[in-house]
């Protein structure tokens, strides 16, 4: 059974009275990451599958890849570990990576996709997971990784509405040990928890109220009562899909505001321009799994 609103709450207050965003910085601290990501060296927009994807709308490969390098070459100057899987011709979102499952304590979840288009990801994915030395515990329901997975300390907040089925959720929860708590997502342009929620550090998160429903909505209010609360202009631009080792946050260089908030906390944000691959849907953490 998911975990419920009455979990203990998971935000902090930022800091003491008075608190400078300096003061505040000087308490961050990046742990070192590993992280996994796929070139998109197939990337296309062959299908429409979220309210961002126009079929056959063109997009530059060449783009593509060079910001896809430079959202690596940015975690690696970070001090994190990336580990590349190969891309398989015919599978044009395999670029965004989040979503090929939810890895916890050397054991993982394979992702299992809702839309025909993406199906055949799953068992790559998977197979790269298992000759990697991570344990594959599969769901039988519908679940897509860390789209809709995030890992905050010790618990697991779970996405659906769009993609991942409920029932996947209590299967994180029995398989991978830890508690789960459920928010349902009601906007189609936030198909996926990771385009309405942010984890910033093991306490903290930003998120984009509308995104949620009223009583999954009042229950990140209870959870996260310090939490950053993003505005329309940043969540249009997938700002909040982004990635936080505990210090720097990686996020899309069109979400100025919600920089300037993260940066308030005494976060340090990283913008990088992922702009190509936005037309799919995707920002920093939709191509970035973590291997826990």
């Amino acid at each position: 059974m998911t975990a419920t609103p009455s979990a203990p709450r998971l935000g902090r207050v930022p800091g003491p009275a008075g608190a400078t965003p300096d003061d505040l910085r000087r308490h961050r601290t990046a742990r070192p990451r590993r992280y996994l990501m796929c070139p998109p060296e197939h990337f296309a927009l062959d299908y429409a599958i979220n309210a961002w994807m126009t079929a056959g709308d063109a997009v530059d490969v060449v783009r593509a890849t060079a910001q896809w390098q430079a959202l690596r070459d940015t975690y690696t100057a970070l001090g994190h570990e990336v580990h590349v899987i190969d891309p398989v011709p015919g599978l044009p979102d395999m670029v965004f990576a989040a979503n090929g499952g939810l890895v916890v304590d050397g054991q993982v979840m394979p992702a299992r996709f809702r839309h025909a288009e993406r199906v055949g990801e799953g068992p790559v994915y998977r197979e790269w997971f298992r000759r990697n030395g991570f344990t594959p515990l599969d769901s039988p329901h519908v679940s897509e990784g860390e789209g809709d997975f995030l890992v905050v300390g010790r618990y697991v907040l779970a996405g659906t509405g769009f993609r991942t089925h409920h029932e996947a959720h209590d299967d994180a929860q029995e398989l991978l040990g830890r508690p789960v708590v459920t928010l349902r997502l009601v906007d189609p342009r936030f198909y996926h928890l990771d385009t309405a929620l942010a984890v910033l550090d093991d306490e903290t998160v930003a998120y984009y109220p509308p995104a949620f429903s009223p009583g999954s909505l009042a229950a990140l209010r209870l959870l996260f009562p310090d939490a950053v609360v993003a505005a329309e202009p940043d969540a249009m631009v997938l700002g909040l899909n982004a990635v936080s080792d505990g210090r720097h946050v990686v996020l899309p260089d069109t979400a100025t505001g919600l920089a300037a908030q993260v940066a308030a906390r005494g976060f340090v944000p990283v913008p990088v321009d992922l702009s190509e691959l936005r037309k799919a849907g995707g920002g920093p953490k939709c191509c970035t799994l973590e291997l826990r």
